[in-house]
């Protein structure tokens, strides 16, 4: 093991520069050579590297998203595109690559693995739906994010006696709508795993306002999923928090406004908390690839980063917190 590359690929994930950092000096620390892959498997099959020196991963430790950029790569899906890939790789003589990214980042570095080549994948998305770890690289960030925007919207809801509904990142998982409703004191959280009775919804809202609540807050993942909206003339028909502003507009009659937070979620700079877990990810990278245990997944499992395999990881789901989404209920009745 001499010539190690790194690479960041899918959704960016406040915390990937911190592992970046951490993966560059540890192997700089063990003598060995360093490539940064521009923009993910693009880069691989590009050929698009460029030589890592500690200065280069210098007060990165603080910024959110990815100095080394991500991109989609169509091509690498291919057979073709990753021969080109493993070319440009043995090419440039290096002998292995870690991956920072989601779940398609490790269906692609398992692909690579399969073709002889040691790879090891660091879990980083903010959806925190990656099975083979409690928690990836991003998570945190995103859900400190999207609790301050709660804090915030909170005071102008409380000020206008309205009820305000927030959309949160969360297609297929509703970890961020989940810790940050919970952690925010939201009265209802909306998530794809359960299907939600926009009744009930909305009899928690008009029963919260006759025990003099003066606003309510709704906390919708954006792939959650319930009855079929109501038509009332309006111009809400997009999209989750469109969809369930309007129905406890028409249902309550109450005023109603709705928040999407989109991409604000993923931006600043990363927390305590990712910036530990990406450091101790990326160091335990290293070990891993010079211990010669061969290609592997990370995870943090009780406060510990373990390495398992990638067939392992791969068949692992991550189930929502029941015990969190049932005192969330619990304590929004009251």
């Amino acid at each position: 093991m001499r010539r190690i590359a790194v690479l960041t690929s899918g959704g960016d994930a406040p915390g990937m520069n911190p592992c970046v950092r951490a993966v560059v000096r540890k192997s700089l620390y063990h003598g060995l050579e360093i490539v940064g892959v521009r923009r993910g498997f693009h880069g691989l099959v590009t050929g698009d590297f460029m030589e890592m020196k500690s200065r280069t991963v210098g007060d990165i430790l603080q910024r959110g998203g990815t100095i080394l950029k991500s991109a989609r790569s169509d091509e690498f899906k291919t057979e073709e595109g990753r021969a080109k890939a493993l070319l440009q790789i043995r090419t440039c003589e290096i002998d292995a690559v870690v991956g920072i990214g989601g779940d398609g980042t490790f269906r692609g570095l398992h692909l690579l693995s399969q073709m002889g080549l040691p790879t090891v994948a660091i879990p980083a998305t903010i959806d925190n739906d990656i099975g083979s770890t409690e928690y990836a690289i991003g998570f945190d960030t995103a859900c400190n994010n999207v609790l301050d925007a709660i804090n915030k919207i909170r005071d102008t809801a409380t000020s206008h006696e309205r009820t305000y509904v927030i959309e949160v990142m969360g297609r297929n998982s509703g970890h961020i709508a989940l810790a940050a409703g919970l952690a925010g004191g939201a009265e209802s959280i909306l998530i794809p795993e359960i299907e939600y009775d926009i009744q009930q919804v909305c009899t928690r809202i008009i029963d919260g306002a006759r025990q003099g609540k003066s606003h309510s807050i709704v906390i919708v993942a954006e792939g959650a999923s319930g009855a079929p909206p109501v038509s009332s003339g309006g111009t809400l028909t997009e999209g989750a928090a469109y969809r369930v502003g309007q129905q406890i507009a028409h249902i309550t009659g109450f005023e109603t406004r709705i928040i999407v937070l989109g991409h604000i979620q993923r931006g600043g700079a990363p927390s305590v908390r990712d910036r530990i877990l990406a450091t101790m990810f990326g160091a335990k990278a290293i070990d891993v690839l010079l211990a010669g245990e061969g290609s592997a997944v990370l995870g943090m499992f009780q406060n510990e980063v373990r390495a398992i395999s990638f067939e392992e990881a791969l068949s692992m789901k991550r189930p929502i917190n029941m015990d969190y989404y049932e005192l969330s209920n619990i304590l929004s009745n009251l």
